[in-house]
């Protein structure tokens, strides 16, 4: 057996797992707002048969503790409802979440459907539906929003209120049951609102991920550096990821970053992570890189993108004066957080998730323009066929960062 592999943990393991204060923290917040509307939806789906209601079985991936991944026929989507669309995934890529996840590593019960970056083809449309019809290519955000809510309005697409909060798709009740992209079909509530047209030029699969790790990277970059930039033209970036060889998460997020930051005009862009393969990707595509404990002897950074799942106490420590540090935040329920330190330095902090569906028309902006190629990311493009052998090696290789399935 290959020692440098992740391994999975089994049905015991993980269950107990979801018993950790962490888990419990993390159940508390999914169900502070519309626990009944996630109940009923649980209820309803376990009634469901393949068949049944007239309605054709089709395949979606299923994946069990243990890393275990198979092909499951389920019911397919049923007709679209008036503002609603049915679409056929045409490319799906892995989310970095994805590797601890389906291992069995975090506060996400499994078994579920996994999946929740695609690009598809609109297959049938609601008759309220007015921006997208049959055959279009579009990107489809990983969140689910209603486009009418005061939320979306203001364009905090990933708190909409028409659903309950975390409602996404690829991450079973977690998300709220809305199905995976790793499927023959995907249901899309609220057509209008979430489905974004695919510029001509762009391939599917160098776009799959813009549904949601590319566009969590220009969030991370775009809203802070130009003001940044105006103030100093040399102001430097740092993007932190994993700060320990044996992290689970995938690195694609970091190098998007990485990327988007010199796509805006940062000049000098560091990646600091721990794993050799990261850093020489990462100088591939233009970066410096920093192991993690050279951090000490840098001057700070102006923007400090946090991708780390938990190191914040670092990130705010490598942040200038009047700097900024933008943090995905992590799976724990606490983290060390240098309350002096930020506070002397007068440095601005943001954690939170990506408001996805907000921000993916500039993203493809910027692709259209040949300023970003996210599929310089990709190490793995297999057809959507393998996706249950390409996935579990997928991740359970630590050397694997992105894994892209084309349909």
């Amino acid at each position: 057996m290959n020692r440098d592999l992740r391994r999975p943990r089994g049905w015991l393991r993980h269950y107990a797992g979801l018993l950790g204060p962490d888990s419990l923290a993390a159940q508390r917040v999914s169900l502070e707002r519309g626990a009944g509307a996630r109940v009923r939806r649980v209820a309803q789906l376990a009634l469901e048969r393949p068949g049944g209601r007239r309605r054709a079985p089709m395949r979606s991936l299923i994946a069990t503790p243990g890393a275990k991944l198979r092909w499951r026929s389920v019911p397919e989507p049923p007709a679209p409802p008036p503002l609603g669309a049915v679409v056929a995934p045409l490319a799906v890529s892995t989310c970095d979440i994805d590797c601890p996840v389906l291992l069995g590593a975090t506060q996400i019960p499994l078994p579920l459907h996994p999946g929740h970056e695609c690009v598809a083809e609109v297959l049938s449309v609601g008759s309220q539906v007015g921006t997208v019809a049959p055959g279009d290519r579009v990107v489809v955000p990983f969140q689910i929003n209603c486009g009418e809510c005061a939320a979306c309005r203001a364009g905090n697409t990933g708190n909409c209120l028409a659903v309950p909060p975390l409602a996404m798709y690829g991450l079973g009740f977690a998300g709220g049951l809305w199905g995976g992209a790793f499927a023959d079909r995907l249901a899309v509530p609220f057509a209008d609102a979430m489905l974004v047209a695919l510029p001509d030029g762009i391939e599917a699969a160098a776009a799959a991920s813009v549904a949601d790790n590319v566009a969590d990277a220009y969030r991370h970059v775009a809203p802070h550096l130009p003001a940044l930039l105006d103030a100093d033209p040399s102001v430097r970036v740092l993007v932190l990821g994993a700060c320990s060889q044996r992290s689970l998460f995938a690195a694609s997020l970091p190098l998007y970053t990485g990327m988007i930051a010199l796509a805006l005009g940062a000049r000098e862009v560091h990646l600091c992570d721990a794993r050799l393969e990261v850093r020489a990707h990462a100088r591939r595509l233009g970066m410096r890189t920093l192991r993690p404990r050279e951090l000490r002897r840098c001057e700070p950074f102006g923007l400090v993108a946090d991708i780390s799942a938990g190191r914040l106490a670092i990130a705010l420590g490598a942040t200038a004066p009047d700097g900024v540090c933008s943090s995905a935040g992590g799976l724990h329920r606490s983290a060390r957080f240098p309350l002096v330190g930020a506070y002397v330095r007068n440095a601005t902090l943001h954690v939170g998730r990506t408001h996805a569906r907000a921000l993916i028309p500039a993203v493809l902006d910027l692709m259209a323009s040949g300023q970003l190629r996210p599929e310089l990311v990709t190490t793995t493009l297999a057809p959507l066929e393998d996706a249950p052998r390409v996935l579990s090696e997928h991740v359970r290789d630590p050397h694997s960062i992105k894994a892209v399935f084309v349909a």
